[in-house]
């Protein structure tokens, strides 16, 4: 059994989730407003359900964790990366952004994808987390391709602490040049660390890793409390 949320319930303790039969499972119910999110993340704890499930809350152990400085670059696509630079800073075809169109990307993370149907973002997710980006905690990389978006990733980010949700592409390598933009920011600005939350074959290829939990909420304690970045600029995804 996992306890239900009401509106004002405060989450549990990260330590209650469950181990058995939904690994990390914590909670259910409440809502997505910008001050529920914040509530969470600042606790280890994210959202993640399908549509027709209550809302569940979750802090996984161990937790998948990309820190910046460990970053994988493929040589293809340390490539494409000097030919999206050249161009982004030539007024080529490319064009890298942060920010200019949070909510397209969203939808775009929440489009169907080749090989299934849409993911579990819906409406009253995106709903959550624009109203996040409204408050300025929420942030998108976006790729441009002759002035249509054409890949992206969103997250949000408290103090220096920055936590990755979904990445969309639709073009080759597109997730991952607005991700590699995005460490390059990330990193000029002392984030050492990206929650991936849920360990996968293609976060792993990146450079993610899974940590234990208590690792994982030790680093987040430091890493909140320290001051807001401040304004987002596109910053080189290479060292010079």
């Amino acid at each position: 059994m996992i306890p239900w949320l009401e509106a004002n319930t405060p989450f549990p303790d990260v330590s209650e989730a469950l181990t058995m039969d939904a690994p990390g499972l914590l909670a259910a119910g409440a809502d997505l407003s910008p001050q529920r999110l914040l509530q969470a993340y600042q606790h280890g704890i994210f959202p993640w359900f399908s549509e027709g499930q209550p809302i569940l809350w979750w802090s996984t152990d161990p937790r998948m964790v990309l820190y910046t400085e460990h970053f994988k670059v493929s040589e293809s696509l340390r490539k494409t990366l000097r030919k999206v630079e050249h161009s982004r800073l030539t007024g080529g075809r490319w064009d890298v952004k942060f920010d200019s169109s949070f909510e397209a990307v969203m939808r775009a993370c929440a489009a169907p994808r080749k090989d299934g149907p849409g993911t579990w973002i819906s409406e009253e997710i995106i709903s959550g987390y624009t109203g996040l980006f409204a408050l300025g905690y929420a942030h998108s990389s976006e790729l441009w391709l002759d002035g249509n978006l054409v890949g992206g990733a969103y997250g949000v980010c408290i103090g220096r602490m920055f936590y990755g949700e979904s990445m969309f592409a639709r073009v080759s390598d597109a997730s991952k040049v607005a991700l590699a933009y995005l460490v390059a920011f990330l990193r000029r600005h002392g984030v050492r660390m990206i929650d991936c939350q849920q360990e996968t074959a293609h976060l792993a290829s990146l450079g993610a890793a899974p940590i234990s939990r208590a690792r994982f909420l030790q680093h987040l304690r430091h890493a909140i409390g320290e001051p807001p970045i401040g304004r987002w600029e596109v910053a080189p995804p290479l060292p010079d």
